[in-house]
Order: structure tokens, then sequence, then C-alpha cells
């Protein structure tokens, strides 16, 4: 170290004083505090830090203390965890501000960074820097780029479109969307009530049908502005709730081409069939709900989150399943105990059986009727709810937190509403 005197260095952060020699600086594990070895001034010094002091030969940063001092658990011992009752991303931020990675990260907390990180990106990357004024962050004295106002624009028309609770505009849209919603799910569940299907009532199918166009005329529309108003037209193809859109949309359009081309009234009996099912497709419109309720929001975010423990408990059930089918064939129809129970005539024929016991559903359409049937049936109900009960604990922690993270997203939102009333 060719600037300041004495044998040792003192590191302040935040208030914590650290000592170390001269030397231990010059290959210290953090980047900032090993470049303090090479200035050659006082200028170069506070390049490092926030303050000096050449008279004790303390250096200052106005750090986060109690996270510097994890840090320095990872310098001593070679495992860096998160501070409790901090935020991943602030922890983060005081790692880099030292030189370290998240790949210095032990791997439990490398997961909880990740999954941090992939819900917070999207949400601010969209966001203009706090207390940046328009314009850029020079306020009225900056040139404005060309094109800022079209991209501003685009901005304000894709945040009033994607997050409902981003404006006034945003909140009237989305309740005009619930409505539609609403609407198209009644006529729907109605279309399939005999008594609208009379030939007495014709004139109210027919109403029903032009209800169902503007529904869908309304779906459309927003889809297609939505699209054009993206910043990135293939992650928009391939998120979750739009292609949910479009297999709500095309259906209605894919059934008034095969009418057109078959004929209202076919003889074609596979059109015929085809065309129920394309309707029925249209419940799809439901799970556009998503996009206004935090409740719908929650349970996709928490399966997405928790794909490793619901594939877990899917091979559970199958292995279960596969033992207890068998076992239950074996022992109702495939020994000769006297009585042979035709319900358990084949091991696919068992699986239904024990699906539905392991479920604690038991619908009592097929049950045993021997002895050590009876006895695998009591073994296979208590094994259910203890195999379906062990990956319940993760699953629910992990949809309170997707709640909670969802709930100060919209807390957000709700604060910049506020904002928009008062100005």
């Amino acid at each position: 170290m060719n600037f300041g005197r004495g044998p040792s260095v003192v590191l302040n952060v935040g208030g914590t004083r650290y000592s170390f020699s001269r030397e231990v600086l010059k290959d210290f594990p953090l980047r900032r505090v090993s470049r303090l070895h090479g200035c050659l001034s006082e200028q170069d010094v506070l390049e490092v830090c926030d303050d000096y002091d050449r008279e004790r030969n303390e250096y200052f940063f106005d750090r986060h203390s109690e996270a510097f001092g994890f840090i320095m658990l990872y310098v001593r011992h070679g495992h860096l965890r998160f501070v409790p009752h901090m935020c991943e991303l602030s922890f983060y931020n005081e790692m880099i501000y030292w030189g370290l990675e998240g790949s210095h990260l032990d791997y439990c907390c490398q997961r909880r960074l990740d999954d941090r990180m992939s819900e917070t990106c999207t949400y601010y990357s969209a966001e203009e820097p706090p207390g940046e004024p328009p314009g850029g962050p020079a306020g009225k004295g900056r040139r404005r780029r060309p094109g800022a106002e079209g991209d501003k624009w685009l901005e304000r028309m894709r945040r009033t479109f994607e997050e409902p609770t981003s404006s006034v505009a945003a909140q009237v849209l989305a309740t005009v969307s619930i409505l539609f919603v609403i609407v198209s799910m009644v006529v729907l569940c109605a279309s399939t009530l005999p008594e609208w299907r009379a030939p007495e009532n014709r004139s109210v199918e027919e109403q029903s049908r032009i209800i169902e166009a503007i529904c869908i005329g309304w779906f459309t529309a927003e889809c297609i502005v939505r699209f054009i108003v993206s910043k990135n037209k293939c992650e928009f193809v391939r998120r979750p709730l739009n292609i949910i859109d479009l297999l709500a949309i095309t259906p209605y359009y894919i059934s008034v081409l095969m009418t057109v081309f078959t004929g209202e009234n076919s003889q074609l009996q596979r059109a015929g069939v085809t065309l129920r099912v394309l309707r029925m497709m249209r419940i799809f419109w439901v799970i556009k709900l998503a996009r206004h309720f935090i409740g719908l929001q929650t349970l996709g975010l928490t399966l997405k989150r928790c794909y490793r423990e619901m594939v877990m408990l899917l091979v559970f059930i199958c292995v279960a399943m596969a033992i207890f089918s068998a076992l239950s064939q074996l022992l109702e129809n495939g020994l000769d105990l006297g009585t042979k129970n035709k319900d358990y005539a084949s091991i696919p024929a068992a699986c239904w059986w024990v699906i539905i016991s392991m479920t604690t559903v038991g619908y009592g359409d097929m049950c045993p009727i021997t002895v050590p049937g009876r006895i695998l049936g009591g073994i296979c109900v208590v094994s259910g709810i203890v195999l379906l009960a062990l990956p319940i604990t993760f699953i629910y922690h992990s949809f309170v937190q997707c709640y909670h993270e969802l709930k100060f997203r919209s807390a957000r939102y709700s604060r910049s509403l506020s904002a928009e009333f008062l100005n």
C-alpha cells in the first residue's frame, strides 16, 4: 500500500471497526478492500471509500454494517448466507459493492436470490427510476432523445393493459374486461340448458350468439392492442396468460369457419363433435380473471415455484398406486380364496379404487370383499393420508410467500394510483 502510514489499517463500515495489517489487504478476497492497497493518493482512496482519516489511518464506508459482518464471515469461513430479516436484493446489492457475485452464496441462498430476481426483474425493468423527472435524470434542462414521447406513450399503454392497478384508466379497463368475462360465462352456461335449445326459443339463441360475438370482439381487440404495445413480441407470445387468451379466442373463429364450410345442420358427425369441443374450450375465458385477481395469480405463481414438490407428490402417488393396485388385484381376484371380486379383474381397474381410496374420496362403486383385501384397503387409506401430507407443508409456505409478494406489488401500484389522484 503506497498511501497512508502505520503497520495496520482500520475499516469503519457503518460504525463497526475492523483492523487489518497492510499485507493482508493485498490479497484480500473483497475486491473493493484490496483496491486500497494500490492507492497512490487521497483522491484514489476516496474513489474506493466514502471518507478517510489520515491521522488514524481509518477508512469509512457508509454501508450496511450487519451485511458486511456476514460478508466477513464468508472471508473467514468460506460460507456466505443471507442476513436474517433482510431483503435478498438489498444484501445482493451489498455483495456487488464489495466485489462478490451471486455464485459466492451457498446453494440454498442462491435459489432464494434466483426466485426473488425472477419475480422482480420484469416488474422493475418497466418502471422509471424513482424520483427521476420526465425527460431523464437531468430534468428540464436535459434534451429529450427523439421518440422519447412515443416510447413513454407506449409504456403507459402497456401498463394500462397489463397492470390493472397502475392507473384509473387501467382500473376502468379491467372492470370492463371482467364484466365481459362474466357475461360470456353466463351465456356459455345458459346455452347448454335444454330450454334454450327448444325450437320456440330460437330468438333467445340468436341473441345469445350476438352477445357472444360482442364478447369475442372485445377479447380479440384487447389481445391485439396488448400485442402491439408489448416490448418483446416473442416474450409476449410465450407468456402463459397470453397463450390462454389465444386458446380462448381461437376456437370461436374456428367454429365459425367450420359452420360456414360444413353448414349449420351438417351431416358430418365428426364436424359436429369438433364444434361442440371447440365451444366448450371457451371455458378458458374464466382464466382471464387471473389478470385482475391476486388469488388466481398466487395459485399460478405457487404452481410455478413448487413444480418440484408437485412432481414429487405425483411420484409418491404413482408408486403407491402401482403397489396397492397389484396387491388388491391379487387378493381380490388373482387368488382362489372362494370368492372372486369382478371389480378387480385387472390392475388398471384396481388403480381406480386405489386413487379414490388414497385421496379419501371413496365413491363406493367398488370395494374389497375379502378380509385380506379390506386390511389392504385400510393400509392404503392411511398411506394416502401420509403421502399427501408430506409435500403440502412446502406448497403451503410457498403459497403464503407468493401471496405476500403479490400483495406488496399491488400496494406499490395503489400508491402510484393515489399520487395520480392527488395530481
